[in-house]
C-alpha cells in the first residue's frame, strides 16, 4: 500500500490531558484529521456517537476482530475499542495525515504496522496529581479510578516505546512542545 499522509499516534494515562492537547493541535493543524475509535462502552453525558466515539456492541466488535477489520484493538477497562483499518489505510491514501488517539496495547499494534507512525507519549506530572485530575472530574466511582490508576502505571512504563514525550504539568508549555513537535513533522 503506498502511503502518502502521515500517521500519528498519541497515548496517555486517562486523566493525562490528552483530550485537551489533541483538540490544541487539530485547531492549529486544519490539514490533520482526527480518527473515530469504535468503543462498547456506554457513551458519557456531551459524548456523540460519530462525533466522539463510535458506540458498538460487543457482539458488533467481536465480529469485526473475526472479520481483521480492526487495525488495531483493545480491551480495556472491561470495554473494547478498536480502530477501523479501512478508514485509516483511506485517509493515508488520500494524501491526508490522521491523528489516532489510542492506548499503550492499541499502539504497539499500530507500531508493528507497515504505516510507520510518529508515536507520542503524554505524561501526567505525577501518579498523585493525575488521581487528583480524575478524582475532579466527577465521572467515575472510586473503585474505577483506582483501577485507572493501576492501569496508568502499567501505562506510564511503557513511555519509553515512544518516539516523543510530553509531561502536561504546564498546560501552555505542554501545548508549545506538542505543537513544536508536529510542526517539524508535518514539515
Amino acid at each position: 500500500m503506498a502511503v502518502y499522509g502521515k500517521l500519528f499516534v498519541i497515548s496517555a494515562p486517562s486523566g493525562a490531558g490528552k483530550t485537551t492537547l489533541i483538540r490544541e493541535v487539530l485547531k492549529q493543524f486544519k490539514s490533520l484529521s482526527y480518527s473515530i475509535s469504535s468503543t462498547t462502552r456506554p457513551p458519557r453525558k456531551n459524548e456523540t456517537d460519530g462525533r466522539d466515539y463510535f458506540f458498538i456492541t460487543a457482539h458488533e466488535f467481536e465480529e469485526k476482530i473475526r472479520q481483521g477489520a480492526w487495525l488495531e484493538w483493545a480491551r480495556v477497562h472491561d470495554h473494547y475499542y478498536g480502530t477501523s483499518r479501512s478508514v485509516v489505510e483511506q485517509t493515508l491514501e488520500q494524501g491526508r495525515s490522521l491523528l489516532l488517539d489510542i492506548d499503550v496495547q492499541g499502539a504497539a499494534q499500530v507500531i508493528k504496522s507497515d504505516l510507520s507512525p510518529v508515536t507520542l507519549f503524554i505524561l501526567p506530572p505525577s501518579v498523585e496529581e493525575l488521581e487528583r485530575r480524575l478524582k475532579g472530574r466527577g465521572t467515575d466511582e472510586s473503585a474505577v479510578i483506582e483501577k485507572r490508576l493501576k492501569n496508568a502505571v502499567a501505562e506510564m512504563a511503557q513511555k519509553d516505546t515512544y518516539q516523543y514525550q510530553v509531561v502536561n504539568d504546564d498546560l501552555e508549555t505542554a501545548v508549545n512542545e506538542i505543537l513544536s513537535i508536529f510542526k517539524k513533522e508535518l514539515a
